[in-house]
């Protein structure tokens, strides 16, 4: 499956989930807005709920949190913990959703890389997960209708912070 609208969602194999998107603007900018607490509240919510909860401890073995109320569902949560970091580069963390059982034993491996050519950057994450049944519960869920919405919103804020 390969659909295309601001970004390229493709699953791969039975575990994973390829994402790749292009922003016009240079990866400091696109990181900047990726790694910054005020800055990911500006578009992590996809225009879905209200942003409640936005931590992020940005050191390897630091962890994140993001929630959001939205209409309709209620609280929706994620948390993870930093495996690797290289500044405007390369980001490794976990991603637990919250609202399923045994979420951190259930928690996708999120690879994301950032690659500029001419002041545009590639964004591009693999997200792993450990079973088949966990990657395709993740692309049943409605996610990518909403990582498109926070992508154009990601573009808006890192553009905003030129």
């Amino acid at each position: 499956m390969t659909t295309t609208r601001s970004a390229t969602v493709t699953v791969v194999g039975d575990r994973e989930i390829h994402i790749v998107r292009q922003f016009d603007g240079p990866r400091e900018l696109v990181w900047k807005a990726y790694t910054t607490p005020e800055l990911v509240r500006r578009w992590w919510h996809a225009n879905r709920g209200e942003m409640t909860v936005c931590e992020i401890d940005l050191r390897v073995g630091g962890t994140w949190r993001y929630a959001m109320v939205a209409p309709g569902f209620g609280e929706v949560a994620f948390h993870g913990e930093y495996r690797e970091i290289v500044p405007n580069e390369r980001l490794v963390s976990t991603e637990a959703y919250e609202g399923i059982p045994d979420a951190d034993a259930n928690a996708a491996l999120d690879t994301l890389t950032l690659t500029e050519t001419g002041g545009r950057t590639t964004l591009t994450i693999v997200v792993e997960h450990a079973t088949k049944e966990g990657r395709d519960m993740h692309v049943e869920s409605g996610m990518e209708d909403g990582l498109q919405d926070a992508f154009d919103l990601l573009e808006q804020v890192a553009r905003a912070e030129s």
